[in-house]
């Protein structure tokens, strides 16, 4: 994809790093050969202050899954789902679920690349990750109150403070990367994700992952590989 005029300048390592990632800079699990059920994400970065009169960080758009699902409550997430037939890909997936899920106006965001499809073996999903640039930032918020319990706009600078992050720990074993930040507690799949993107951007300052949390007992999905990859961030 053509770099779009006037992207901020902050996106560069990443874009570039992001046209020639592979699978393993996520995860060790590949997809499988003919199976899954393919699904998107979209990964939302805009400006952390768009009203000021010079340009803020980056930040990254994430939601908070509903206290009362069944499956996943109260974890934070990146807007996305299932494919449905009608979607021509994975962008139109994700954008389709963004509008629904927060409000989205699709013409705000603008597409910039397509992350490696990530497996998540508890669910059989194939999540593609929809990087994209808000170029025109809006309101947004839970349009699906069954699902959507919250929408914030996470900045990198807090993301990447050494105080805001720590390990998790599985009471099935898995130990991974996670943010607290906040209120909230990004951990799994969302997490491993944000870690990976924040090397590639340049953006990880050094920290000490001595802090380890336990995952309290509500949280049921045993995640598939370090790294992240469990099924907590699709409905």
């Amino acid at each position: 994809m053509s770099r779009p005029e006037g992207l901020p300048s902050w996106f560069e390592p990443l874009l570039t790093r992001a046209g020639n990632c592979r699978t393993e800079d996520f995860t060790t699990l590949r997809p499988p050969a003919g199976g899954g059920r393919p699904s998107a994400v979209l990964v939302l970065l805009g400006e952390s202050d768009p009203a000021a009169n010079t340009p803020g960080g980056p930040d990254l758009l994430v939601l908070q899954r509903a206290a009362t699902m069944r499956n996943h409550a109260g974890q934070p997430a990146f807007p996305g789902g299932g494919t449905d037939p009608e979607d021509a890909d994975a962008v139109a997936t994700a954008l389709r679920e963004a509008q629904e899920e927060v409000g989205l106006d699709p013409e705000s965001a603008e597409v910039l690349a397509l992350l490696p499809d990530l497996y998540i073996p508890v669910s059989s999903f194939v999540v593609t990750p929809v990087l994209a640039w808000w170029r025109r930032p809006h309101p947004v918020s839970p349009r699906q109150p069954e699902e959507v319990a919250h929408v914030t706009r996470l900045p990198i600078s807090e993301l990447v403070d050494p105080d805001n992050r720590i390990r998790v720990r599985h009471r099935s074993g898995w130990i991974g990367p996670a943010f607290q930040v906040r209120g909230l507690l990004v951990w799994g799949f969302t997490a491993g994700v944000i870690s990976t993107l924040l090397d590639m951007g340049g953006w990880t300052r050094p920290w000490q992952p001595g802090r380890l949390v336990e995952l309290p007992e509500a949280v049921t999905p045993v995640p598939a590989a370090r790294g992240g990859a469990p099924d907590e961030v699709l409905p």
